[in-house]
C-alpha cells in the first residue's frame, strides 16, 4: 500500500491519480482532495522534485482554502515531474499531453502554480475543456498579472499588523520568493508605507536595513534578472530565515521553516505566501514566542478567489474586491478565534473550515437518503 495513504482521514483524499504518458514523456499526479462543497480547484505545479505526498498536502491546503473562504469548491492540486525552464514547444506538448490525461477527472479545475502560467491555462483550457486564470483575451482573470494573491497577503498582513499593535507604516518586512506572490505582496505591502528590508529568490538573499530599492529590484527581476546579479552583500538563499524583521512573507517552497531552524527566525508576524512553508511544529514553537503567524489557507487565497470570481463570470476588479474583503475578514476571525480558544491561528483557522466542509457533507449524506 502507498505511503501517502498515512495522511488519509474522513475528509480524504477522493483520488490520488499517477498519470503517465511515454509519447510525451508525461509523469504527473493528480491530488482530489475533498469536493463536498463543490468541484475542486487547484494549481498545476510544475517541478523536477515533485512527489505523491507534496501534491496530496497542497490538495489539503486547497480544501482548507476554499471552505475557510467559503467558496462552493472543494480542494484539488497537480504535480508534474518536470523542469519549468524547458524549451516552450516541450512544455506546451506536456501541458496539452496533462490536460487530455485529466479530462476525465470533472470534479479538478486547474489553474497556474510554480512552473506554469496563464497560457498554460490556455492549453488546458483546449484540452481538457475547463481552466481558470485563462489571459485576459481568453476571457480571464490572469491572477499573476494583477497580482491577486500577493494582494490578498497584504491584506492579512495589514491586519496581523493591526492585531499587535504594529503600525504598518515603517513596519520592516522580509519576503522569500521574489516571484509572482513575491514581487506582489512586497509592492502592496510598500504601497501602504511598510519597508522592504530582506528578499530571497533562487540564486541568493539580501538584507539592507534602510530598505531595498523596490523599484529597481522589480525591474531587474522583470528582465530576467536574479538577486545574486542585483547587488553587492548578497548571501545564501536560506540566510534569509535569519534577518530581523517585523513581518516575514515566506512565499517559495514548502517546509522553508521547520522544528530544525525555527529558533533562527527572528519576526513578530509571519504571512504565509506559500502553500505550507511553516510545519505545524514550528508554528507551535512561533506561537508559544508570541509570533503570530497567519496560516496559508487564510492568507494566500486570492488566486483560488480570483478562480472562483472568473468562472461566475465577474471582471477584475470584482476579483480584487473579493479578495482584500474575504481575506481581511477572515484573518479577523481567525485571530479573535485563536485568542479566545488560547490556540494557534492554523488550528483556529482549521476549525472554521472544518465546521464547514463537515455541514456540506451531512448535507450532502442527507440529500442522497
Amino acid at each position: 500500500m502507498s505511503d501517502i495513504f498515512r495522511f488519509a482521514d474522513d475528509l480524504g483524499p477522493r483520488l490520488i491519480a499517477h498519470l503517465h504518458d511515454p509519447d510525451s514523456g508525461l509523469k504527473a499526479i493528480v491530488a482530489i482532495d475533498n469536493v463536498a462543497r463543490g468541484p475542486g480547484i487547484g494549481g498545476v505545479r510544475m517541478a523536477p522534485d515533485v512527489t505523491a505526498e507534496e501534491a496530496f498536502r497542497l490538495a489539503r491546503a486547497m480544501t482548507l482554502k476554499a471552505a475557510a473562504a467559503d467558496l462552493p469548491h472543494g480542494g484539488c492540486k497537480a504535480v508534474i515531474a518536470a523542469d519549468p525552464a524547458m524549451p516552450s514547444v516541450a512544455k506546451e506538448r506536456l501541458i496539452r499531453a496533462f490536460g487530455r490525461a485529466i479530462a476525465r477527472f470533472e470534479e479538478f479545475i486547474p489553474g497556474p502554480d510554480m512552473g506554469t502560467n496563464e497560457i498554460c491555462m490556455v492549453w488546458l483550457k483546449e484540452e481538457a475543456g475547463r481552466a481558470v486564470a485563462l489571459p485576459a483575451d481568453h476571457g480571464g482573470i490572469p491572477l499573476d498579472e494583477i497580482g491577486a494573491t500577493g494582494l490578498g497577503v497584504a491584506a492579512a498582513a495589514e491586519i496581523a499588523a493591526d492585531h499587535i499593535g504594529l503600525d504598518l507604516r515603517g513596519a520592516r518586512v522580509a519576503v522569500q520568493g521574489f516571484g509572482a506572490v513575491g514581487l506582489h505582496a512586497a509592492q502592496f505591502l510598500a504601497r501602504r508605507g511598510a519597508v522592504i528590508v530582506g528578499v530571497a529568490d533562487i540564486s541568493a538573499a539580501l538584507h539592507q536595513p534602510g530598505g531595498i530599492d523596490l523599484k529597481a529590484l522589480v525591474a531587474h527581476v522583470d528582465d530576467g534578472g536574479l538577486l545574486m546579479n542585483f547587488a553587492a552583500g548578497t548571501v545564501d538563499r536560506d540566510e534569509i530565515v535569519g534577518f530581523p524583521r517585523d513581518i516575514w512573507v515566506p512565499a517559495a517552497r514548502p517546509d522553508v521553516v521547520t522544528k530544525a531552524n525555527v529558533d533562527r527566525l527572528d519576526t513578530k508576524i509571519i504571512v504565509q505566501g506559500a502553500n505550507i512553508p511553516v510545519s505545524e511544529e514550528a508554528e507551535t514553537v512561533l506561537h508559544d514566542r508570541g509570533v503570530v503567524s497567519i496560516p496559508d489557507f487564510i492568507a494566500n487565497a486570492g488566486g483560488l478567489i480570483c478562480g472562483f470570481v472568473e468562472l461566475q463570470g465577474g471582471s477584475v476588479d470584482d476579483a480584487l474586491a473579493q479578495v482584500v474583503d474575504k481575506i481581511a475578514t477572515n484573518t479577523h476571525t481567525v485571530l479573535d478565534r485563536a485568542a479566545a480558544d488560547g490556540v494557534t491561528p492554523r488550528a483556529a483557522g482549521v476549525a472554521l473550515a472544518l465546521d464547514r466542509i463537515r455541514a456540506a457533507s451531512r448535507s450532502q449524506r442527507a440529500a442522497a437518503q
